[in-house]
Formats: C-alpha cells, sequence, structure tokens
C-alpha cells in the first residue's frame, strides 16, 4: 500500500446495490494496493449461508485476506452494535500490517454507521417486550408497529426502513431502554479518510438482469442444499437470519407451500427491491460517494481514484 499523505488513516469503501460487482473490484483494487477486505453484508456475516448470499468464495478468501464473513451463527443473530467494534479493530489490525482496509457491502446501515462514526447502544434483547411487539405485527401489520416507534423515538422512525418488522421491532426496543436519539448524540468522529466508491449499472434493466442471473446461479450451485442443511441442523424457519430474501421463501417452497418456479420468481422480485431500497442509502446525489458506471473502464477509472487518493 502506498503511504497515505493525510493525517488519518485511509478506509477505501464499495458500495452499491446487490449483483453490480462490488466484490470483484474490491478484489481486484485489493490486489493492486495490497489491500484486505472487510465485510459490510449483514447477511454475509452469517455460516452455513454463503450460497444464497453470494459471499466471497474459498479460491477468493484464500488469494486476498477476507474479514467478517461467516462469523456468527444464523441462531444468535448479529446487529449493528456487534458489527461496530468488530469492524473498527479490523481496520486496525489491518492498518498494523501496512495494508489497505478495504469495507465493501450494500448495507447502508453497516456502512453509514462505521463511515460517519455512529456509536450503537448495548441494549441486550427483551424477550418479553419482542413477544407484545409481534403480536402487535400479527394483528395491526408493520405501520403500527412504526406508529409506536415515531411516539418513542421520532428520529429513528425518520431512519428506519418500515419494511423489515424485525429492525422496527429492535429499533422501538433500544428506544424503550435508552429513550430517544439524535443523530448528532449517535456519531463520533470517525478517524479514517475514507474513499468512497460507488457501483451503478447504465441502467435499471441491466441490474435486474444481473440479479436474475445471480438468483438462478445460486440455485444451480446448492441454495436449495443449503437451506435444506440449515433446517436439518436445528435453525427455525422463522429465525431473522432465514427470512431474509430468498430464504423465506426457499424455506416455504422446502415445506411444499411453494412450487419451486414461483419462489424463484418471488426471490427476484424481492432483490429487485432491496437495489430500489440500496439506492435510498447511497443516493446518485451523495457528494461522498464516486460514482463508477460498471463496463470496460470501470476499474480503470477506480484505479486512478485510488491512486491519487492514496498519493
Amino acid at each position: 500500500m502506498t503511504t497515505s499523505p493525510h493525517t488519518n488513516a485511509p478506509l477505501l469503501v464499495i458500495v452499491g446495490p446487490t449483483a453490480v460487482g462490488k466484490s470483484t473490484l474490491a478484489m481486484q483494487l485489493a490486489a493492486r494496493y495490497n489491500g484486505e477486505v472487510i465485510n459490510g453484508d449483514s447477511r454475509q456475516v452469517y455460516r452455513g449461508m454463503e450460497v444464497g448470499t453470494a459471499a466471497p468464495s474459498d479460491a477468493d478468501r484464500t488469494t486476498i485476506p477476507h474479514h467478517l464473513y461467516g462469523i456468527a451463527d444464523p441462531s444468535d443473530g448479529f446487529s449493528l452494535a456487534q458489527f461496530l467494534p468488530l469492524a473498527a479493530q479490523t481496520i486496525k489490525d489491518i492498518h498494523d500490517r501496512h495494508c489497505l482496509p478495504i469495507l465493501v457491502g450494500g448495507t447502508g446501515q453497516y456502512i453509514n454507521g462505521l463511515v460517519q462514526g455512529w456509536t450503537a447502544p448495548q441494549v441486550p434483547p427483551n424477550p418479553a417486550l419482542r413477544e407484545r411487539l409481534e403480536t402487535l405485527l400479527a394483528n395491526d401489520g408493520v405501520e403500527a408497529l412504526a406508529k409506536r416507534l415515531e411516539v418513542l423515538d421520532p428520529t429513528a422512525a425518520a431512519r428506519i426502513d418500515r419494511r423489515n418488522p424485525r429492525r422496527v421491532i429492535r429499533a422501538i426496543e433500544v428506544a424503550e431502554a435508552t429513550g430517544p436519539t439524535s443523530d448528532e448524540s449517535r456519531k463520533q468522529t470517525p478517524p479514517y479518510d475514507t474513499l468512497i466508491l460507488g457501483l451503478t449499472t447504465p441502467s435499471r434493466a441491466e441490474l435486474h438482469h444481473r440479479i436474475d442471473e445471480r438468483v438462478d446461479k445460486m440455485t444451480a450451485e446448492g441454495w436449495i442444499e443449503e437451506v435444506r442443511s440449515l433446517l436439518a441442523k436445528g435453525h427455525s424457519g422463522d429465525l431473522p437470519a432465514l427470512s431474509s430474501m430468498g430464504y423465506r421463501e426457499l424455506v416455504q417452497h422446502l415445506a411444499g407451500e411453494l412450487p419451486l418456479e414461483e419462489a424463484t420468481r418471488l426471490i427476484k422480485v424481492a432483490h429487485h427491491r432491496l437495489a430500489r431500497n440500496q439506492y435510498t442509502w447511497f443516493k446518485a446525489t451523495d457528494p461522498r460517494i464516486h460514482w463508477l458506471v460498471v463496463g470496460d473502464e470501470c476499474t480503470k477509472e477506480a484505479e486512478a481514484l485510488v491512486s491519487g487518493w492514496l498519493g
């Protein structure tokens, strides 16, 4: 890694929607700049879910050091509060080896939390509260949960993805324990000199095509068998980890509730929706992000930006 002329230690970040090619670019830049890759995806932290989360292959991990992949059991869950200190320590360790940390992923909460210096409250689960909130969700839907969160913590309510009831429930749990927060109260000055590269496609149709091809590839590579194995190990299909896109539909398929063709269609639609949501976290107008269109010149453009940044 070339020594950075800046005061703070460098952190390269690669963001963008699912299936756009973030991991491939991360590998290319890691090879060029003596880098090590850090996971910034909330699903790739789970063990035994490598196929359905498109986690880096064993060959990739042998070629380039990768960190924070497959570190959590699906039954235990994983949260921002766990991710932030682990990622910070990993970045420090990489800097101590005089290498370049490259954070790559599509989970906006994880990426922004680290880059913007968020602090996450260490609030343990409250099973009794969660049971009541699950009942509220079943009876009145996620909007009832969102309204409750708005009363408890308007800042969190404005930031949370309401289409993810597990995150709304967790936000209520935290607000009940700590009271309302503000964006400023959750931030510290991050100790990094950060360059953020964003990958996008020339058109939404091309992105959808990439997503659909990836879903078909994951299915061909054993995604159904992976889900069957997780269930055989005693992991409930109701776990938050297994309620993520694709796993939920394949659990239903294995239970005889969905034909594979319909499950596959729903998985692709869900991933199209995820991509739209990711563009709300990583906006085209965000001045921090250097957007690159995937194609023949993308890697050269990325290398020019990184070389100029490192100096």
